[in-house]
Parts: structure tokens; sequence; C-alpha cells
């Protein structure tokens, strides 16, 4: 059985292999591709992966090239050009390249790894056989373009900065692209006769974007580095809070903000530490020019809160970086407006850092209210904030929940679980063929 994956980024294991920038996402996916590797013959699987480059990228600049094959730790890549800075676009060129991959490879299943690029579209148009093409839903845009503003007040979703203007890439723009986003999105879970999932959340979505297609549930193995390590009260930050991703509204890291002084009151010595792309920069004339609407908005709360000194951007963090920051964490947060199972809340659980999060999306698949961490309805600001301070009064509560979430995530991420149910779901498409 010959197995193509279509994924987002280049992966991590590829990318050290050509000396390039490691992208810090979807990292797992190395581990379950050379679980495939390893166990091919067996299995009777052969297996590539085909992911988007940008024409700066050396090896795809050439104008005569539909697409380019190499081989990194024993699995054929193909790389093509897309434009991903812009998704919100459909290059209809995305049918000619991925058609030639596919006609190259000749897969018997093609497996597409999130809905978010146009490049899932072309694959599924490209292939043109749905009961052999499997989607496994990350994100969803047309979720996310209805949650995109959460909550933030209408003078600061309609401003725009120069930055935005210059790049017409305003809140109210922003969002607009992931509705043009969530078409294309919809368009390809139609045309599909299989689907991956492992939420509630993305299960309500199948049946309402692709009533066709069958739904196959298999959750997620997550990043090795993960695994090993286990969070110690009597090593951590005091009062530190942890968020990965700022970058935009729907992370919620404007919630925090706002909350945070009456944290403040009681604990004096909060920090919160925020991960991801650094959107706040200001330190030069450059850096106020490239500020975007999202980020001033952060930066008037801080100014405004005076929490100058207690709000950390940490930037973009390899895993282990990553999972350091975890286990110096008191208390990691999961604001979001929206989310379908976000994997930096398995990470977390994963090495027992007490969890807060916002019940949205498919959050409570992952994690039992009071058991293995405390979720709070996304219209309650103070179940957050209530939260938090829960957590940081009881350090019996603490290592309860610790202890807790490592056992439910050590099950929910079992890697050769996971594993196994993937042979399965492949095995069950092309039989019944």
């Amino acid at each position: 059985m010959r197995i193509l994956w279509l994924c987002n980024i280049m992966l991590p294991f590829i990318a050290k292999s050509l000396g390039q920038k490691i992208i810090v996402k979807e990292g797992w996916l190395s581990g379950l591709a050379g679980k495939l590797v390893l166990n091919q013959n067996q299995n009777n699987i052969t297996f590539a992966i085909c992911f988007p480059a940008s024409d700066s990228l050396n090896m795809v600049n050439t104008d005569t090239l539909l697409f380019v094959k190499s081989v990194a730790d024993g699995i054929d890549y193909y790389i093509f050009r897309e434009d991903t800075q812009h998704p919100e676009n459909y290059d209809e060129g995305l049918e000619e390249s991925l058609g030639a991959i596919i006609e190259d490879f000749k897969p018997d299943v093609l497996h597409i790894f999130g809905t978010e690029y146009p490049h899932t579209l072309a694959a599924v148009k490209a292939f043109g056989k749905p009961q052999r093409t499997l989607i496994g839903i990350q994100g969803l845009c047309s979720a996310i373009a209805e949650a995109y503003m959460a909550d933030l007040p209408i003078d600061v979703q309609q401003k725009r900065t120069l930055r935005d203007r210059i790049k017409k890439d305003g809140l109210a723009e922003q969002q607009e692209k992931f509705r043009l986003r969530g078409e294309h999105e919809e368009q390809a879970l139609s045309l599909v006769g299989h689907v991956t999932g492992r939420t509630d959340f993305d299960r309500e979505m199948t049946d309402k974007l692709a009533p066709q297609a069958q739904y196959h549930f298999m959750n997620e193995t997550l990043r090795g580095e993960f695994y090993t390590d286990t969070w110690n009260i009597d090593t951590i930050e005091r009062y530190s809070l942890f968020v990965s991703q700022g970058n935009y509204p729907i992370k919620g890291l404007h919630y925090v903000l706002e909350l945070l002084p009456e944290i403040l009151e009681k604990y004096e010595n909060t920090m919160v530490y925020v991960a991801g792309d650094v959107i706040t920069g200001h330190g030069s004339i450059q850096d106020k020019i490239k500020l975007s609407g999202y980020g001033k908005y952060l930066l008037s709360l801080i100014k405004k809160n005076r929490l100058g000194k207690h709000v950390k951007f940490v930037g973009r963090l390899n895993s282990d970086k990553m999972c350091a920051r975890f286990l110096k964490t008191h208390v990691f947060l999961c604001p979001s407006a929206i989310e379908n199972s976000p994997n930096s809340v398995g990470e977390a659980m994963l090495l027992g850092v007490p969890v807060v999060s916002a019940d949205v999306g498919g959050v409570h698949n992952l994690l039992t209210d009071q058991k293995d961490g405390i979720l709070y309805g996304r219209d309650n600001p103070d179940g957050l904030k209530d939260a938090i301070l829960q957590i940081f009064d009881d350090d019996k509560l603490a290592m309860y929940f610790s202890a807790n979430a490592r056992l439910h995530a050590l099950a929910t991420h079992d890697p050769g679980t996971n594993y196994n149910r993937l042979l399965e779901i492949y095995h069950e498409i092309n039989d019944s063929v």
C-alpha cells in the first residue's frame, strides 16, 4: 500500500537535512513518519511526504519544475511551490503541481493533514479519488473566522495601524481572510470520503461540512520530548503563568492581560510568559512601524495596567526549550476563543503541568474539569481569574491535577495505540475500495 502525506510545512527532520530553519509546528509528525518507515516492510506500506515551500528556497526556484523530489532519513519527499503568505488566495496552478506529484508517486491513499491552506483543495481535486482521500482535521478556518475578534472592543476591531494599512491586514481583513480560507476548506471537505478527528467539536463539524465522509476517530501523538520529564512543584517558578501563543486575537492573550492586575493584588510576583511570534516589539522606530493593531492593543493593556515587569514575550521555542518552560510553570493557560484539541494543552498535561483552559471546541475531550485541571466558560473571564488563584492557593490541588492530567494524557497520546489506529484506518480505506 502506497501512502502519500500532504503536510502544511517542511517537517523538522527534513528541514534539518537541508540546513533550513526548523518551524516549531507539527513536529509530532516526524515521530509518526519515522514509525511508518521503520515498520513499512511488516505493514506492507511505502510512504512519502509532500509539502509547500516558497520560491526563496533554492531547491524550488527553477520555474520549469512542478516539484522537487529528494530523500531524508529514508523517506521520499516532494516540495512544491505555494504562496503560503496569502493562503486566502486559491491558485489553480497548485492542481498541476500536486497532480504531477501524485502521478509520480501513485498513492493508494492520500492523507492530508489540515484544511488551512488551499493546497488541500488542490490535492483533493488533482487526486480525484474521494474514497481514497483522507483529511485529518486540525484547526478549522470557518470556525476561526466566526470567533476571530474574541470580544475585542469595537474601536480596536476597526483600528488600523500604519503596518495594517500598508499590508491591507487589519483585524477585519484578517477575519475576512479566514472566512475565504474557510470557503476552500468547506469545498475540500465536501469532496472527500474520509476524515480523521478526535473531539466532539470536529465530529460535529464533519457532520456539517462533510456529511458524505466516513469519520475515523484517532488521537494525536505529540512530540517525543514531552513523554519523559515530569512537572515537580518543588522546582517551579512560583506564580508563573504560561501562554503558548498570543499573536492573534483568538488565542486570548488580551483576556489574561485584562485580569492580571487582580491577580497581582494577591500575588505581586506573578509573571506571564508568552511564547510564539512576538507582535509587541516597539524598541525602535522600525519596530513601531511594524506594529499590528492587535499588537498595539496588547501594548496598551500592558501600559494601562502597569504590567511591564510582569509580562515577558519569549518568542518561538523549539521543543526542548518549550518543555523547559512548561516545567518551570505554575499554571499553563489556554484562554482561547476557539480550539479543536490544542497540542499545547496535551503537552502540558503529558508533563503534569496544572492547566486552566477555556471550555471551547474540543478541549473538554482532552481535559476533565476539576480532575485534570480547570475549565471555565469563555463568557466568564472571572472564571479564568478564579481558577488561577485556586491553584496558586493550594499546592495539594495543583499536585492532584498534575498526577491526573499526566495519566489521562499518556492514554490519549499513547504513541503505540495511535500508530496502530492509523494503520487500521489506512487498511480500512484501502480494503474498502
